[in-house]
């Protein structure tokens, strides 16, 4: 799962949202460290970081060969239908702008040996009070299968609960992507619920999916353990 490209223009036109003066301590501190979410962060493999002035060359390139996979799950994501390098460099230029605006944030992830991009990962704002986030993401085709995308969500579900003080964090993906299945259950969510024909896939097919969430306590009982 990730954000769609609906998603984005509408967060691209609301980017002001004046905070009532009630706001609760971890509502002020959610709106404080959006705008200082981390990058690079660095895991084991990988080094995940905010797409830089330059990137849509490769981006669309990228975009290309995932084309065949993001139409099947994730028809709408922002990377499923990038026509040109010049679009693709748009893109992530306002995908830059809502990191720097705190509304959204898209993460590559790219291998620390070769520098290969490996996967994407989103994250988005739920509710200011709680504080709650969503998560998306999706492999390179590449680089399926090779753990890639685990890690990098893990590394994310830490800087969401450990430094943005997430209460929770939840996922919404395909019940028939396996693959972004067991990544999420490898990572420890939990699947709250099944949600019937909620999405329309481009043949005009109806796709059920999955709801997965992870709350603060069940990510520290996790690195316990």
């Amino acid at each position: 799962m990730i954000t769609t490209t609906n998603q984005l223009k509408v967060s691209l036109q609301n980017t002001s949202y004046p905070l009532k003066q009630t706001q609760t301590t971890a509502a002020k501190n959610m709106d404080k460290t959006q705008l200082e979410f981390p990058t690079p962060i660095e895991s084991t493999r990988l080094i995940l970081r905010y797409y830089q002035p330059g990137d849509g060359k490769w981006y669309y390139t990228m975009s290309l060969k995932n084309r065949q996979h993001l139409m099947q799950f994730e028809a709408d994501n922002v990377a499923a239908n990038i026509a040109s390098e010049g679009e693709a460099e748009l893109l992530l230029q306002d995908l830059s702008s809502e990191w720097a605006r705190g509304n959204c944030f898209f993460i590559g992830a790219f291998n620390k040996a070769t520098g290969d991009f490996v996967a994407q990962v989103y994250v988005g704002k739920i509710d200011r009070k709680l504080p709650e986030f969503e998560i998306g993401y999706f492999a390179d085709v590449d680089h399926e299968g090779q753990g890639d995308v685990t890690e990098a969500v893990r590394a994310t579900l830490a800087v969401l609960f450990e430094q943005l003080n997430a209460h929770r964090v939840r996922l919404g993906v395909s019940d028939t992507n396996l693959r972004s299945i067991r990544v999420a259950e490898r990572c420890g969510m939990v699947r709250e619920g099944h949600l019937r024909e909620n999405r329309r896939a481009p043949d005009g097919t109806y796709t059920s999916s999955f709801i997965y969430g992870q709350l603060k306590a069940e990510f520290q009982s996790l690195l316990k353990s």
